[in-house]
């Protein structure tokens, strides 16, 4: 769903809705992050290419240095039907290693066949490698973000060749589990709003005013908690306009119901495939709900858990600097 519709979509809504959302911390007067990030810009690519894949090709943009000590990060966007966006706070790190910023077949500036036989898991992720052939990357961390944590995890569950780590950021591991935690975020809501998201999804009429208010209420509180950095709205004016094909088709027709693609999708089985260190990375307040994301560590071997507060599921743009903290740490300590 497109960003300046009110009702947004979970994972498509991520580059779109979530990526517009700055943190409240960086309009707080006296906030830490108030003059370094308040005043950040991201720059322009230092290379852009189009890299051909099963189906079209996909728009690549790469900062910084790939064949320096530091391995390179590649971050895969939410969606299905996201775009790059919401990664434009992670080029900070191009100032010590390579960051990898592409858009997913049919999203943002990449090909956009809307041929449905592309819209499978293991397509999506063969976009990894594809990449990874382009620019001769033999080694490289991999941040996958919600949907983008799905391409995450059956990629690292693959035990691919130079991965040196993974981060598993408010991930998509189960359609299961992802519609549990989304059920006991929706009964944490105000009653009214739960009846009216529950009333909605019960008769498929979702289009009522109610409906609709309690559905942005749903993203204020648990994908995005602020505004927007000044820098969003020039961006995405770059971007294509496309529709929510590729969500409706692959998710379903909102957040608290799939029936797409991916209704049965289950990921579980691929924790304990997973031998690099792999972090879950999760807001306080985050759609994949910390309680579920931890549990899900402590199944990788190597997995580790992390929580940021006062964030949602948007945690680059609810609290940037300690998200842009967390993921330099991770990946120094692995490299």
């Amino acid at each position: 769903m497109i960003i300046d519709e009110p009702r947004f979509s979970r994972r498509e809504a991520l580059a779109l809705f979530s990526a517009a959302a700055l943190t409240a911390a960086l309009t707080r007067p006296g906030s830490a992050q108030t003059s370094q990030a308040a005043t950040w810009t991201p720059p322009a690519p230092d290379r852009e290419l189009m890299v051909p894949v099963r189906g079209g090709n996909i728009w690549v943009r790469v900062n910084g240095p790939l064949n320096a000590a530091k391995a390179p990060v590649l971050m895969a966007h939410g969606g299905p039907g996201g775009n790059h966006v919401a990664f434009l706070p992670g080029l900070v790190l191009a100032q010590e290693r390579g960051v990898i910023l592409y858009d997913q077949l049919d999203c943002g500036k990449s090909n956009h066949p809307q041929d449905r036989a592309n819209w499978t898991v293991e397509r999506f992720v063969s976009e990894v490698d594809a990449i990874r052939s382009a620019l001769n990357l033999e080694k490289l961390h991999l941040l996958g973000h919600s949907w983008g944590g799905t391409i995450a995890l059956e990629y690292a569950g693959r035990k691919p060749a130079g991965l040196r780590s993974t981060i598993l950021q408010g991930p998509l591991i189960s359609t299961r589990s992802w519609i549990n935690d989304a059920k006991a975020l929706v009964a944490s809501m105000k009653p009214e709003e739960r009846e009216a998201l529950v009333m909605g999804d019960r008769t498929g009429d979702r289009n009522t005013p109610e409906y609709r208010a309690a559905t942005s209420s749903f993203y204020r509180q648990f994908n995005g908690r602020g505004g927007r950095p000044d820098y969003i709205a020039p961006y995405q004016r770059t971007m294509p306009r496309v529709g929510s094909t590729l969500y409706r088709d692959m998710w379903g027709p909102t957040e608290f119901v799939s029936d797409g693609i991916l209704k049965d999708y289950n990921g579980e089985a691929l924790l304990s495939q997973i031998d690099c260190p792999a972090l879950f990375l999760v807001g306080e307040y985050d759609e994949a709900r910390p309680v579920t994301a931890e549990a899900f560590s402590k199944r990788v071997k190597r997995g580790e858990f992390q929580m940021i507060r006062n964030a949602a599921h948007g945690i680059q743009f609810d609290a940037t600097t300690a998200w842009q903290d967390a993921i330099r740490t991770w990946f120094n300590r692995w490299d």
